[in-house]
């Protein structure tokens, strides 16, 4: 009598649900991560138009006055035209539906004081607004990063206190009066950097391709114009930076510091790894993701924020033409400066989740 010998798991074809549950995924989980992040900024960004609209159009001002003046406004037949002209007539969701239809097809309006296209002057004073932005966040990356790691390395030395007190100086100062201080001293008094603006007034700007200075003359190979740029970029971003490196380095030094308490990190040290090795591939790589949302944070903050910082510098960019915007009540300004923003965050953050899955592949699992 024979006997089978074949196990009783493999006589019979697995089940729908088992092969159901070991069926591969459709896509790769990265490129799942990415569409599914993509899907949520496309929410994000129709979520902004609707609460810039709202909050815009809901002041309690009546920005046909702004526009016509004192005299003008006192006619009730030219206020009627002028709110027929510009659509102020319709119910609020009419006109959302009408300024939501124009930016899909790339209009954000005519300004009522300049009679210029939004997009148009955008266009133009936004790249100097990156442009400082760009250079106040390598700085406070850079410096803000070094002091945090130091900080946390040399715990309740006199050197962590030195570097919390100038981080917490940092935080407080006001940015209106940290950039009159230092363009007095710098520029008036020690003449090491230039004045105000991005060139100097006789010197030529480059030729348009990225609308950065620094860019556009290194790509046409004006080095004497770069040089000048260049000059003139140093002492605001200087300015901007100083919160974001006291806000950087202090929670960089968090972070660092609650990484440091793991247990892998006390067994890379027992092994006897050199020192550098434990800092930055255990204990820096390992505080990094949290750090990287903070800059990403920072980096919107630094385009946005900047107004006070231009205003001082002369620096025509975003801020200087928002604040312009918000001072004659100019709405299609205001709305596009203020959706200008929203999508620079949504963006920032976009690129953060995807740096989110190349750091930590258990994100982009989740």
């Amino acid at each position: 009598m024979s006997v089978s010998t074949t196990d009783s798991s493999t006589a019979h074809p697995p089940s729908s649900d088992e092969a159901q549950r070991i069926k591969p995924p459709l896509l790769p989980p990265l490129l799942r991560y990415i569409l599914i992040r993509i899907g949520i900024s496309i929410l994000l960004i129709w979520g902004v138009t609707v609460v810039t609209f709202l909050m815009t159009n809901l002041v309690p001002t009546d920005p046909v006055a702004a526009i016509l003046g004192d005299r003008a406004a006192a006619d009730p037949e030219i206020v009627a035209a002028t709110r027929e002209r510009l659509g102020l007539d319709q119910p609020l969701i009419v006109q959302y539906f009408t300024y939501l239809s124009n930016l899909l097809q790339g209009d954000m309006g005519v300004s009522n004081q300049t009679r210029t296209p939004v997009l148009e002057s955008i266009g133009q004073v936004f790249p100097a607004s990156i442009e400082l932005g760009i250079g106040a966040i390598l700085i406070s990356v850079i410096i803000g990063l070094l002091l945090g790691l130091a900080s946390a390395l040399k715990q309740n030395t006199i050197l962590d206190h030195a570097i919390r007190a100038l981080s917490l100086i940092g935080i407080s100062a006001p940015t209106f009066w940290i950039a009159a201080v230092g363009y007095y001293v710098f520029f008036f008094k020690l003449r090491v950097v230039p004045g105000a603006g991005r060139l100097d007034p006789w010197i030529t700007p480059p030729p348009r391709v990225t609308g950065l200075y620094t860019v556009d003359s290194l790509l046409a190979g004006q080095m004497s114009t770069f040089v000048n740029a260049f000059g003139h970029l140093i002492l605001p971003s200087c300015v901007l930076a100083l919160f974001t490196i006291g806000l950087l380095t202090r929670f960089s030094r968090s972070s660092v510091l609650d990484i440091i308490r793991l247990d892998y990190v006390t067994a890379a040290r027992a092994k006897g790894l050199p020192a550098r090795t434990v800092v930055f591939k255990y204990i820096f790589r390992g505080a990094l993701v949290p750090i990287i949302t903070v800059v990403g944070l920072a980096f919107g903050s630094l385009l946005s924020g900047a107004v006070l910082t231009e205003t001082v510098f002369a620096w025509n960019g975003l801020g200087q033409y928002a604040f312009r915007g918000a001072t004659t009540l100019d709405l299609p300004v205001i709305m596009g400066v203020g959706l200008v923003i929203g999508i620079v965050y949504i963006i920032v953050n976009f690129i953060v989740d995807l740096i989110y899955g190349f750091v930590d592949p258990r994100v982009r699992v989740r």
